[in-house]
């Protein structure tokens, strides 16, 4: 993680939008805001966010929404 340290990153998935979740890593904790209200920050550790984005990308949350339109 320190490659992103303290920058807030963005899915490449979003393009140009602005509306989109945005992460970092800062003070040993993964950060993560909605960039329509970024003053909202939820933290988490860095092992519960990997957990999480393995979730993600093996189709855990699927069931919680379309997600297969673009």
């Amino acid at each position: 993680m320190s490659t992103w340290r303290n920058t807030w990153r963005k899915a490449s998935a979003s393009g140009e939008s602005t509306d989109c979740v945005e992460v970092r890593a800062a003070g040993g904790l993964v950060e993560i805001r909605e960039s329509d209200r970024p003053e909202v920050i939820v933290q988490t550790t860095p092992r519960k966010w990997a957990a999480f984005v393995r979730g993600v990308k093996s189709g855990e949350f699927d069931r919680y929404g379309d997600f297969s339109r673009p």
